[in-house]
């Protein structure tokens, strides 16, 4: 299977090399998409009124079983949407299974999570939400919590006027979901791909001519300059995406992981185990390729990867709506 893997490899990049010479990599745009402005849902249309909602709900701990944690305490936005830990701490100080992927540009990818067991990020809002070892809350809690404050009522209201009842959890995670649809970061490399050849620095450029050459484009193309794709990545004890389909074939499979603001975004893998993005470079090279990159080399790809760095969106921190006398209280208990 490896050697398989790595004869497709290979004549892939030969395929490259025919058709795209190395004095073109610089020019392959179609390689690549830039960032929209707001990543656009016909199924669940981004509106003022539900980008409002959304922002306050995603930084209400409320929505936790202990009223601790919220979708910003593993997503925080003022980290480049990580919690830079290995993986993330939960509910009872449980510790996850994965390292947190960034919720910036999320919206633009095909699939969410390391395992891609959700599509969009309106069914990634609900999951942790219930999930016993982060929110560890239920779908009867979170209505009958929210239910309780006569903010939240009017807002859900003015965020889904069609609706009787739009307290859900459905609704719940629209919201946030269309906040979320707006937390682009154009980068040095969008105003490149649409044209600014002088947006990138030279060591840049060289790194991008490596990174298509030596056959990274492969897997991480696109608009999320990856996250469109499911590869075999045999590092760790984690199974990917065999947890979630029982497929054989699917044994060590996960989602290849986007590299908008990589930079920032350490520790990488979904084990969270490397810190270094040099030292990232390098792995991937080494298991994905079958390459062994020069230091020279892996100082222009991290320069090419540093230009995916991208302007972040500015974020006044919420004042959330107090509870009532009615709103359930925090339960931190592990029971």
């Amino acid at each position: 299977m490896q050697l398989r893997s790595i004869l497709t490899t290979a004549l892939l990049l030969l395929l490259i090399t025919v058709i795209y010479p190395p004095a073109q990599a610089e020019d392959l745009t179609e390689m690549f998409e830039p960032l929209p402005e707001v990543a656009e849902s016909t199924e669940n249309p981004v509106t003022e009124e539900k980008v409002e909602l959304g922002k306050l709900l995603y930084f209400d701990p409320r929505l936790s079983r202990s009223g601790l944690i919220s979708c910003n305490s593993c997503h925080s936005l003022a980290t480049a949407g990580v919690d830079n830990l290995p993986t993330s701490v939960g509910h009872g100080w449980q510790i996850g299974g994965r390292n947190a992927p960034t919720v910036l540009n999320a919206a633009v990818l095909g699939s969410q999570f390391w395992d891609g067991r959700a599509s969009t990020v309106e069914e990634q809002a609900k999951g942790p939400i219930t999930n016993p070892i982060e929110m560890a809350s239920t779908e009867e809690l979170v209505v009958k919590r929210l239910s309780s404050i006569p903010e939240y009522v009017e807002l859900f209201k003015k965020a889904f006027p069609n609706e009787k009842d739009p307290i859900t959890l459905d609704n719940i995670a629209k919201a946030i979901a269309a906040f979320e649809r707006t937390l682009m970061t154009p980068s040095p490399f969008d105003a490149y791909l649409k044209g600014d050849k002088s947006a990138l620095t030279e060591d840049a450029k060289k790194g991008l001519r490596l990174f298509v050459k030596k056959g990274c484009v492969l897997c991480h193309n696109g608009v999320g300059i990856g996250g469109g794709s499911f590869q075999k990545f045999d590092y760790g004890t984690d199974e990917g995406r065999y947890t979630v389909t029982k497929n054989e074939k699917d044994r060590k499979v996960f989602r290849v992981a986007p590299l908008r603001n990589v930079a920032l975004t350490y520790p990488y893998f979904h084990d969270g185990s490397v810190w270094s993005l040099e030292d990232a470079v390098r792995i991937m090279a080494k298991k994905q390729l079958g390459v062994k990159l020069s230091d020279r080399e892996v100082k222009y790809i991290v320069a090419f990867l540093k230009s995916l760095t991208g302007k972040r969106p500015e974020i006044t921190l919420p004042v959330l709506p107090p509870s009532s006398e009615k709103t359930p209280k925090p339960d931190v208990s592990t029971n």
